[in-house]
């Protein structure tokens, strides 16, 4: 995972992981606009990245709420199999605008949601509205796609954590990726640019094309090893096992967003949500 930072993540950055500027994203060939691709709306966590989002259809009166992985919450990892939801936090975020300036701090009130099982999320609730972080600091939040992500697509990996943006392509989807004692489902695996380290998980994976949150960046197989922690591996429909050394993954969101109900609560009964259950 990509997970927060150890000694050898350190020494990455030292050796030259050096804060990338906010800029545009550059033009797909055969699209017609480009979608301008930055910090703002982006979190830094204590350990890991994360951003401020809202579903198609969220309110600006709804609490806001932030998006990270579950092996980033500030308990731990939670097991195989465990669903955390409703469970109170006061977590702290340090928001971004778009040049990666922190704006401001966001506290959340509780942990709406979150699972390593199937995939790696964690859903945070703030204090603050969307209509409130827009008039007292100007950033909105990051829209989650409704749709599932295409293979191709240009992407951008933005880590408030390290205010550095990855840019490369889905280079496909993954039946199951496994790492460790965790399984995950139909993972976005990047092209080889996008090199992330430790301390970007949890941050948006943004298509460039839309300009929406198609992902949430977890893990990568850093030594060649199969199917341990660090090291996760690719297992297809027929129990086929690969490995692929230095590649990176990210879990898909569009899965969230039909368990968003009136309120920003998430509710895994409504039509359509397929997030596990406690």
């Amino acid at each position: 995972m990509n997970k927060p930072l150890a000694g050898a993540l350190l020494s990455l950055v030292l050796m030259g992981a050096a804060a990338a500027p906010a800029v545009a994203s550059a033009p797909q060939e055969k699209a017609a606009k480009a979608v301008t691709v930055n910090y703002a709306g982006t979190v830094a966590l204590s350990n890991c990245s994360g951003s401020v989002v809202r579903t198609p259809n969220s309110l600006a009166s709804d609490p806001a709420l932030v998006l990270s992985n579950g092996h980033c919450l500030e308990t731990g990892f939670p097991a195989a199999g465990e669903v955390i939801k409703d469970q109170p936090s006061s977590r702290s975020f340090s928001l971004l605008n778009g040049s990666g300036t922190k704006v401001a701090t966001l506290r959340a009130s509780k942990v709406s949601y979150a699972t390593m099982t199937d995939t790696d999320i964690s859903i945070y609730q703030l204090t603050k509205t969307y209509a409130q972080i827009q008039s007292q600091y100007g950033i909105g939040a990051l829209t989650l796609n409704d749709a599932h992500p295409t293979q191709g697509a240009s992407i951008k990996v933005v880590s408030g954590y390290w205010k550095r943006i990855y840019t490369c392509n889905a280079d496909g989807f993954v039946y199951r990726l496994k790492e460790g004692d965790w399984t995950w489902k139909d993972s976005i695996r990047y092209t080889s640019a996008c090199n992330t380290i430790g301390g970007t998980s949890g941050s948006p994976v943004i298509d460039t094309a839309t300009g929406r949150v198609v992902a949430v960046n977890n893990t990568g197989n850093e030594d060649g090893q199969r199917c341990t922690e660090n090291n996760p591996c690719e297992v297809d429909q027929n129990g086929n096992v690969t490995v692929r050394k230095g590649i990176n993954y990210a879990q898909e969101t569009y899965i969230i967003v039909p368990c968003i109900g009136a309120g920003s609560t998430i509710d895994l009964t409504r039509p359509g949500c397929v997030l596990p259950r406690p």
